[in-house]
């Protein structure tokens, strides 16, 4: 402090501190910084007032104003919830065969469909909602029970193969190669007539002699499948587990037994009639019938062997 002078060439007194010839200039700081540095320091004292703001042992500081993030979301839920009850309860009431001619209706249930498919669907079937090896892609036209909005939603509300549900939906197919009921020559002459079904291989009157005799009961003499088996149609080149000459040899040989949820016990009813007109939507659903299939056979799977 003793070292203190005043800088001739600034005119500004110095601190009295040098470094190797160095000196600080004793420069105040600009008004405005104080009187912003002071606001601030009032700002955080007022907050740590009104809310939250100092963790304690069992809890922090509550704020006079007892505003809490989570009282936030909750309100904002609750808000949202009311908007949404009106077009909830108009979903509930409406037969689903019968929102797709309601304009506004149908444009909720698509919205609200999209975003629990979203949530509960893409890790199977895909955020486009194309599948993959073994998850049938929704965008065709190809339903293993019928693709009307009524038969899509009875498979969401019971499943395929749902362990433990008696409602669920069911196929069966025998292990031909497993269970010894063919020889490995006839399982690749039979996939072999199954391929030219598709234009996929060519004719092979043997394999065809072993399809009418093992398989047409199910998937039909020209092998396009019987909805009210559940049994796929052979002949339009879509396959869930893969068309390749191995493949289809493997699916003959052990019989491929996919499981979906029965999402009747995780969803609520409205949710799973929006998820019906959603996927309906996509492109492959069928216009809805009077008579539809008996709901004991009806999925929205892709056709496969």
């Amino acid at each position: 402090m003793a070292n203190k002078r005043i800088d001739e060439p600034t005119g500004v007194e110095t601190v009295g501190h040098e470094w190797d010839g160095i000196e600080e200039l004793n420069n105040p700081l600009p008004r405005w910084w104080i009187i912003t540095w002071v606001l601030t320091i009032l700002f955080s004292i007022g907050y740590m007032v009104v809310y939250p703001a100092w963790p304690l042992i069992s809890k922090g500081t509550e704020g006079i104003w007892g505003w809490t993030s989570r009282g936030q979301l909750a309100n904002e839920t609750k808000a949202a919830e009311a908007a949404r009850a009106t077009t909830l309860a108009a979903l509930a009431a409406t037969p689903i065969e019968q929102i797709p001619n309601d304009p506004k209706l149908l444009a909720a249930a698509k919205a609200g469909g999209k975003a629990a498919f979203l949530v509960n669907c893409v890790q199977c079937h895909g955020s486009g909602a194309a599948g993959s090896i073994g998850y049938p892609n929704l965008n065709d036209d190809d339903w293993l029970w019928g693709g009307n909005v009524k038969e899509i939603e009875f498979t969401l509300l019971h499943g395929i193969r749902q362990p433990g549900h008696d409602a669920t939906r069911t196929s069966l197919m025998p292990n031909f190669g497993q269970d010894g009921l063919l020889t490995a020559a006839q399982i690749s002459d039979v996939a072999d007539h199954v391929l030219s079904l598709s234009g996929k291989a060519a004719a092979n009157a043997n394999g065809a002699a072993v399809f009418a005799a093992n398989c047409v009961a199910c998937h039909g003499t020209d092998g396009k499948g019987l909805r009210q088996f559940g049994a796929p149609n052979l002949a339009d080149a879509i396959w869930l587990y893969g068309g390749k000459k191995e493949q289809v040899t493997a699916s003959i040989h052990k019989a491929r037994a996919g499981v979906m949820p029965a999402w009747g016990g995780k969803l609520d009813a409205v949710t799973i009639k929006m998820l019906a007109v959603y996927v309906h939507s996509l492109g492959g659903g069928e216009d809805f019938s009077e008579a539809p299939t008996t709901p004991a056979a009806a999925d929205t799977g892709n056709a496969q062997p």
